[in-house]
C-alpha cells in the first residue's frame, strides 16, 4: 500500500495528474492517498520526483513495535482491571492467537493470489 512521505512531498501534483483512479489530491499543500479508491498501481511511486510516495514494505518494522507496544499495553491493563498477574499471560495468548489467525489469512489469500497467475 502507498503512503505519502509528509516530509520530503512538496505538492508537485505530478503524482496527481498521474494517478489513472483519481485517488490522489492536495491537502495541506501535500500529496493525500485515499486509499478506498486508491488500485495500487504503483504509478504514483514512480513519477514522484522527490521519492515522497513509499510502500509500507518500509514500515514493517514500525508496525512491528507498534503491535508489540499494543500487546503490551494489553496486557497491563488486563492484570489491572482483571485483578490477577495471570491474566498478563491471557492476555499474551489471546494476543498471539490473534496474530496468528492474521498470519494465516495472509498466508492462505496468498495461495489463492498465487492461483490467479495460472489463470
Amino acid at each position: 500500500m502507498p503512503w505519502v512521505d509528509q516530509g520530503n512531498c512538496t505538492g508537485c501534483g505530478i503524482c496527481i495528474d498521474e494517478c489513472p483512479a483519481g485517488a490522489i489530491s492536495l491537502k495541506m499543500e501535500k500529496a493525500d492517498i485515499n486509499m478506498a479508491e486508491c488500485i495500487r498501481c504503483g504509478i504514483c511511486h514512480d513519477v514522484c520526483p522527490q521519492n515522497s510516495i513509499r510502500h509500507d514494505s518500509e514500515k514493517v518494522s514500525e508496525k512491528i513495535n507498534d503491535n508489540v507496544k499494543m500487546t503490551k499495553q494489553y496486557m497491563e491493563l488486563c492484570a489491572r482491571y482483571l485483578g490477577d498477574v495471570e491474566e498478563k499471560v491471557k492476555c499474551l495468548n489471546r494476543m498471539k492467537k490473534h496474530f496468528n489467525s492474521q498470519k494465516m489469512i495472509a498466508e492462505r489469500t496468498l495461495k489463492e493470489l498465487e492461483k490467479l497467475e495460472n489463470n
